[in-house]
């Protein structure tokens, strides 16, 4: 059975927002932070693919903090919503994800995360979590 990734010891904030959450400022360069459109809980979308094949492996969660995480660890740091706390991947799976790059969406509402991912990307334990194909029936056109 796969193995969570573990919440960063002394991480637990009581809500993001969009300084980073609760009472603790984020440490996001102010540039980039001015550049983020987030929702009404202060979050951006993460989608995360593999930065050799463009396999996308799965989308999270970041508030600033996180992303100031990722940015300065090379190290993907999310915010899980459901636990209220960061997490690293791979901290307790051993499935890392070592960041190669990040780019920001042209409307500031998602980041694209480039890793080199190490065993699953998905808590399921599958390499991705796109790994169920829905049928397509309407006509293709070009």
């Amino acid at each position: 059975m796969p193995v969570p990734d573990a919440p960063v010891t002394g991480a637990h904030l009581e809500t993001p927002g969009p300084t980073g959450g609760g009472d603790r400022p984020s440490r996001l360069d102010p540039a980039i932070a001015a550049r983020l459109r987030r929702t009404p809980d202060g979050l951006v979308a993460a989608v995360v693919r593999q930065h050799d094949s463009g396999e996308v492996l799965m989308v999270a969660w970041m508030d600033d903090e996180a992303l100031h995480r990722t940015l300065t660890t090379g190290r993907a740091t999310y915010w899980s919503r459901s636990r209220r706390e960061y997490w690293v991947k791979g901290a307790t799976s051993g499935h890392h994800q070592y960041v190669r790059s990040v780019a920001l969406d042209c409307d500031g509402d998602a980041v694209l995360v480039s890793v080199d991912q190490v065993g699953a990307a998905c808590h399921t334990g599958h390499r991705s979590c796109f790994f169920t194909e829905l049928p397509v029936t309407g006509e293709v056109t070009s």
